[in-house]
């Protein structure tokens, strides 16, 4: 198995001459492909209407978690046939921003991926992806992908620890090397120095109308060392009220949550509130 797709990934890297190591096997290279055929004609006017089209094309593909943790060096992983909730926001986003540039082709997906997926949009080790989501918001807002706007709509500053990876090794098989565990040690300490801002889950209905379809929505949590604990992106349903678009670990597939949002984070007993970033 691992010599296949060391194959795979050197075969992928002649292509598109890359020098950073790409997974992609021809199951999704092929389904990337398709993609860009399906979502040919779906550029709107709005950009958020953009990512909602384009995100609705993934509904009932399947949630499958850690996706991304292959190998033993990170690799820039190319997976359609099961997304994550974060894995599904940055595909989205990469394809969408496709149509914006007019350019729907495989290698420019995959700048799109690597440049949504990494800090400063290059990947460079385990600890150059954006792991935790308050940092993914903030850096793809330096890059000028997106707008945190939560602060404009109502939110407030908190200040929270966040260290979960580190004080859950364990659960990271990367973070076995010390490396890579010194380098998220010294992601965490930076976030521990920016303050996030929050929406709290009270005063969400009252804002509700100043979200808009597209939006990226990150849900905040009382978990101790964590920001985020799930993610999707805003439509605004036929009912006139925001609904989350996103990869569910309750159904297991990407789907349009069926209550509201409001009332979708009421089912969630650790959910805060929510960040609210605007892809540009």
């Amino acid at each position: 198995m691992q010599y296949i797709l060391l194959i795979i990934i050197i075969l992928v890297n002649s292509q598109l001459g890359y020098s950073q190591q790409i997974t992609c096997s021809p199951i999704n290279k092929s389904a990337v492909e398709n993609k860009l055929i399906e979502i040919d004609e779906m550029l709107q006017s709005e950009f958020g209407e953009t990512l909602v089209s384009v995100g609705k094309t993934f509904i009932k593909t399947p949630y499958v978690a850690n996706t991304l943790e292959i190998g033993d060096t990170e690799t820039l992983v190319v997976n359609l046939q099961g997304l994550d909730c974060t894995t599904f926001v940055e595909n989205v986003l990469a394809f969408s921003k496709l149509l914006q540039q007019k350019d729907l082709l495989f290698d420019a997906f995959i700048k799109n991926l690597e440049a949504i997926r990494y800090k400063d949009g290059a990947l460079d080790g385990y600890a150059s992806r954006l792991h935790y989501f308050s940092e993914w918001i903030a850096n793809n807002a330096e890059k000028g992908l997106l707008k945190n706007i939560t602060g404009e709509i109502g939110g407030a500053e908190i200040t929270k620890d966040i260290n979960f990876m580190s004080t859950h090794r364990d659960l990271y098989p990367f973070l076995a090397d010390d490396a890579n565990f010194k380098k998220i040690k010294a992601s965490e300490n930076y976030l521990n120095r920016q303050a996030i801002c929050v929406l709290t889950q009270d005063k969400i209905a009252e804002k509700e109308h100043l979200i808009q379809s597209g939006d990226i929505i990150a849900l905040a949590t009382s978990i101790n060392g964590l920001d985020v604990t799930h993610t999707g992106i805003a439509t605004r349903e036929k009912d006139g009220r925001i609904h989350l678009l996103h990869a569910s670990t309750g159904s297991m597939e990407v789907e349009v949550s069926k209550l509201p949002l409001v009332d979708y984070l009421k089912g969630i007993k650790s959910n805060t509130g929510i960040m609210v970033a605007r892809p540009l």
